[in-house]
């Protein structure tokens, strides 16, 4: 619980001579989340009650999410301080590995792991499966389609790469296929100027951006802190056995709450349920956290079986006041500015 770890983020502070602002999207089965612009506020709300300062370090946990809202993320944290750090306990996949170009440095742990960035998208237009959900189209899917078709079966003459790709937009729209080569250029874009941050060779910045886009690949690979400072060459820094300590009572405590590992189950459930999927914390700015609130009703079928019906009763950002003070007063050089903490962007 929060009440819990502001006292390590306190300590963490302490070690690490900056800020701590803990984000975290759950990847609990059937319960995850991911990076989303929605946070943005959220995150607007603590850095302005943290205000300008000359560290911050960002606790991140992620398999991934919008791009845009992780560049995003970067740019607003890089505003706030004169030097970012991005502290990764255990995965910061995806568009958590873009935050982490970003940084200054990144701390990672024995476990932590980065991963590739090549996107995967998911718009109105994608495939649909056969419960009508968006099946995602991944950057590289689509060129691994089309380079086994010239590399590994020597189709070399137009008319039969044509069809092939007429074949490929049987099944993914044209549009989506646009869509995925000016992703892939733009996710090129986006780590050449991060990666600016912590590597200046042009050419060391080729070789990341080419690795963690294509020649990884698969999206599923992951990069230990090893490979990201020997064979990537990212600035990546050990933490002593004491930071080390904190930032996994940090995770574990997290764990507890988010239930990393364990699948929500309706067939579980009986009545009401609420299930934290997003956290964002500060020491200063509290504990938000994105909640999905429900009711599973049970009713019993002629035939003696048991239908399940789950009935969302909300779904959203919610602050716990639980541990707060009324107000805060943030000073920032001559000005002062008192907070009402928490109520900003209340549901």
């Amino acid at each position: 619980m929060y009440s819990k770890r502001v006292a390590l983020y306190k300590q963490l502070e302490e070690q690490f001579n900056s800020k701590i602002l803990a984000y975290i999207t759950s990847d609990r089965p059937y319960m995850s989340a991911q990076i989303s612009p929605d946070v943005i506020d959220y995150f607007i709300d603590h850095l302005d009650k943290i205000g300008p300062c000359k560290k911050i370090s960002l606790y991140l946990y992620t398999r991934g999410g919008d791009t845009s809202a992780a560049r995003n993320i970067v740019n607003l944290l890089r505003i706030y301080c004169d030097s970012l750090q991005v502290i990764v306990p255990h995965k910061a996949h995806s568009s958590g590995t873009i935050i982490s170009l970003g940084a200054n440095e990144i701390v990672m742990t024995k476990q932590a792991t980065l991963g590739p960035i090549d996107p995967s998208l998911h718009t109105p237009l994608n495939p649909r499966l056969a419960d009508d959900r968006i099946y995602p189209v991944s950057v590289e899917a689509v060129k691994g389609y089309l380079e086994f078709a010239k590399n590994e079966l020597s189709i070399t003459d137009s008319g039969s790469l044509a069809s092939i790709f007429e074949k490929l937009t049987d099944f993914v729209h044209p549009l989506v296929l646009g869509e995925v080569y000016r992703s892939k250029a733009q996710i090129q874009m986006m780590a050449k100027q991060l990666l600016q941050n912590q590597v200046t060779d042009p050419e060391k910045i080729k070789k990341i951006i080419a690795f963690l886009c294509s020649e990884s690949g698969s999206h599923d690979y992951t990069i230990n802190r090893r490979e990201a400072q020997n064979e990537l060459g990212l600035r990546i820094k050990k933490p002593t056995q004491e930071q080390y300590k904190i930032i996994k009572q940090l995770y574990d405590d997290i764990n507890d709450e988010l239930l990393f590992s364990k699948p929500f189950l309706l067939n579980e459930i009986n009545g009401a349920y609420a299930v934290r999927r997003c956290l964002l914390e500060s020491v200063i700015g509290g504990s938000d956290y994105f909640s999905t609130e429900g009711l599973v009703i049970r009713a019993a079928l002629p035939d003696g079986q048991t239908a399940l019906q789950n009935r969302i009763r909300f779904e959203g950002w919610r602050h716990d006041r639980s541990f707060d003070n009324e107000e805060i007063t943030i000073h920032s050089g001559e000005e002062e500015v008192v907070y009402e903490r928490g109520t900003k962007y209340q549901t």
